[in-house]
């Protein structure tokens, strides 16, 4: 009985025997639809509803969008090429190269189901137009192209018939689920963020929180297309989104300010946890919080240090407040309600244009060189090779670990290569019907399912074997079991990803170093553009902008790259905050107001976009000190609170007396 609950279909739950079965179906349906059209390569129906096959509602819809356009724009893409250099074979290999390094670039450009669409289009290409080399009648190329696609199609309406019949987790419960958790979260990311102590943990804890709320972005994507109350309440998850960012940024900002103040009152280590505490509890009111806040309040006037710090603690106490009590509202929402809250931008990515040019690159490289051999050698199957090459080329590009995921892909190829050899010269030629193969292809198709769902760690291998399986099976109507072809076949398409694999060596992706380089400079070049009296950004907008390409080197292996790019992003993050409230200060002609634009000007002398003015940046701190000690001892309001400001500023910047010097 211990070894029977091992097995994956006793194992699994309701969920998991809905997902497998769902997509199982939907695999064989799109099989079937395929097969009865008379289509010549029905195999590519199942493969697009391997795609597709997403747990939730709005997964599949916006997938299925994204797939629908790339292929439809990849299939007038190979039409166009092939039809115009079919009768020179360089010529069409040098087109066809410089489409899909193309599509490999815009991939690598745009975000989300754009880059998706510009992925697809790419490879649809790829799988069009390359096994037209060896057609003799032109008229054959609109029937191969129309074939792909409506096999595309036919794969994704399947999987969105399955949805509606077997219906995945909803997307917007998943959303709101995450974004409960998180806010759940953010006292406890306090606790350990205002700690004295500096530990690799907490940066790592730092990273996590980040990852998150980017991730919540997608769901956010997914749940706008699966349901109409989160399309009208889109506006609402993006304020939430910013507002979890920037109760991130506010806790990064708390931390620098308790690092450098050297001798802070034992009530703030005392009465600090307490406060957070009860925050984490879900049903505490305002007057509670207010109670406990008070009792970390500044006793003297003068006490600037103390006045920043509580400032800072009690804006982070009311944007928590403010963000459940949004979250209690989406939650109990009808589907037609509205909610007037403040305008949002959606949240900023930040394209590596040096990396998506490489990539490009690249692509185009292994696609010549593919090509090459393959007229050179008059290689029958070199067809093949060049369209497994192209999917290699530009579904790996954007990934953070190509050479993993290449070396996994070639294991998958390799074991699919035995896996269709014994089923198609073992089983399926003893068979006379589809149906009769359908009776083994579908409890093979849903216990795979399960097993992706099941081994965490072997997902992506079984997701791959699921995907690329219809292909090396190769289901036609009327059926080939022509031994050297199909043995040719799969030595062409793993040779095809091998040498996608030596182009990823030869060209390599940058390394996380150079990347860290690039995204820190790019913050000082955005950075000074908040600096200027109109920026183009809103503090929202850059607030995004940092967490983004913060998180782009969130899993790298590169610590010192991770530290020095999270470490400027937080700095300049902080500095962006006092600079945007010195801006919202009180405007007056008076000496005030011109010691405000004197801090701001120290800024523009400090930061470039090649890196800090070491000289500079001491003379600066001198400065900022002293203008913050000088302002705390006026009998002026007005003077105090702009010397809690500049000490914010002051904490910010002393970060960066670590930092390289300036690039020449």
């Amino acid at each position: 009985m211990v070894v029977l609950s091992h097995l994956p279909w006793l194992k699994a739950t309701a969920g998991q025997w809905r997902y497998a079965l769902r997509n199982a179906i939907a695999m064989c349906l799109a099989l079937v639809i395929a097969y009865e059209l008379n289509l010549n390569e029905p195999y590519w129906a199942m493969t697009s509803a391997a795609v597709v096959s997403f747990p939730t509602v709005g997964g599949v819809i916006s997938k299925s969008l994204g797939r629908i356009a790339g292929s439809a724009f990849g299939a007038c893409a190979a039409l166009i090429i092939a039809g115009h250099t079919l009768n020179d074979p360089w010529l069409f290999l040098f087109c066809m190269a410089a489409w899909i390094g193309f599509c490999t670039w815009a991939c690598a450009h745009f975000s989300n189901n754009v880059a998706y669409a510009f992925q697809l289009a790419g490879y649809t290409a790829a799988i069009i137009a390359f096994p037209l080399v060896n057609i003799i009648d032109i008229t054959e190329l609109w029937e191969i192209a129309q074939a792909r696609v409506c096999e595309v199609i036919i794969g994704i309406l399947c999987g969105g018939l399955m949805m509606m019949l077997l219906p995945g987790s909803q997307d917007g419960t998943s959303l709101l689920t995450a974004l409960k958790t998180l806010h759940t979260r953010l006292p406890e990311h306090a606790m350990l963020l205002l700690r004295p102590e500096t530990t690799e943990a907490i940066r790592t804890a730092h990273e996590s929180v980040i990852g998150q709320i980017l991730t919540m972005n997608l769901l956010r994507i997914q749940a706008f297309w699966s349901h109409y109350r989160f399309r009208q309440q889109n506006a609402l998850l993006n304020h939430l989104l910013h507002q979890q960012l920037r109760m991130t940024g506010v806790l990064s900002g708390l931390r620098r300010m308790l690092l450098n103040w050297p001798q802070a009152p034992a009530s703030v280590a005392e009465n600090l946890p307490p406060l957070l505490h009860l925050l984490a509890q879900p049903n505490t009111d305002a007057l509670h919080i207010a109670r406990a806040l008070a009792k970390l309040a500044p006793s003297r006037d003068s006490d600037y240090r103390h006045h920043a710090f509580w400032q800072r603690l009690r804006y982070f106490c009311q944007l928590y407040q403010s963000g459940g009590r949004w979250l209690r509202r989406l939650e109990s929402a009808t589907p037609i309600a509205r909610f007037r809250v403040p305008k949002s931008p959606a949240l900023a990515r930040q394209t590596d244009d040096t990396e998506a040019l490489w990539s490009g690159l690249r692509t185009f490289c292994a696609l010549l060189l593919t090509g090459a051999w393959s007229i050179s050698t008059q290689w029958d199957t070199g067809a093949d090779a060049l369209t497994l090459g192209a999917i290699a080329c530009v579904l790996y590009s954007v990934s953070p670990a190509p050479f993993t995921s290449l070396t996994l892909l070639l294991r998958t190829l390799a074991t699919l290569s035995l896996f269709s050899f014994v089923v198609k010269f073992g089983l399926m030629v003893q068979l006379s019907s589809l149906w009769s193969f359908l009776l083994f292809l579908l409890p093979l198709l849903a216990t795979m399912q399960l097993l992706k769902l099941q081994r965490p760690k072997q997902a992506a291998l079984w997701g791959q074997l699921i995907v690329f399986m219809g292909s090396f099976i190769a289901i036609t109507d009327p059926p080939v079991w022509d031994f050297a072809e199909f043995l040719n076949d799969n030595l062409a398409k793993l040779l095809g990803v091998a040498l996608a694999w030596l182009a990823f060596a030869v060209l390599r992706p940058g390394s996380d170093a150079r990347k860290s380089r690039r995204h820190i400079r790019t913050l000082r070049r955005h950075f000074i553009d908040q600096l200027s009296r109109f920026p183009q950004e809103s503090e929202n907008r850059f607030e995004s902008r940092v967490y983004h390409l913060v998180s782009q080197l969130s899993h790298s292996q590169d610590t010192q790259a991770r530290r020095w790019l999270l470490r400027w992003g937080v700095v300049l993050l902080n500095c962006s905050h006092v600079v945007w409230q010195l801006r919202g200060w009180e405007t007056r002609s008076d000496p005030l107001s011109q010691v405000r634009d004197r801090c701001i000007g120290m800024l523009r002398e400090v930061m470039s976009e090649g890196g800090v003015r070491q000289q500079r940046l001491g003379v600066t701190l001198q400065q900022l000190l002293h203008v913050s000690e000088t302002l705390a001892l006026s009998h002026q309001p007005a003077a105090r609170e702009l010397a809690t400001l500049v000490w914010r500023l002051w904490c910010a910047l002393s970060q960066l007396e670590q930092a390289l010097p300036e690039e020449r």
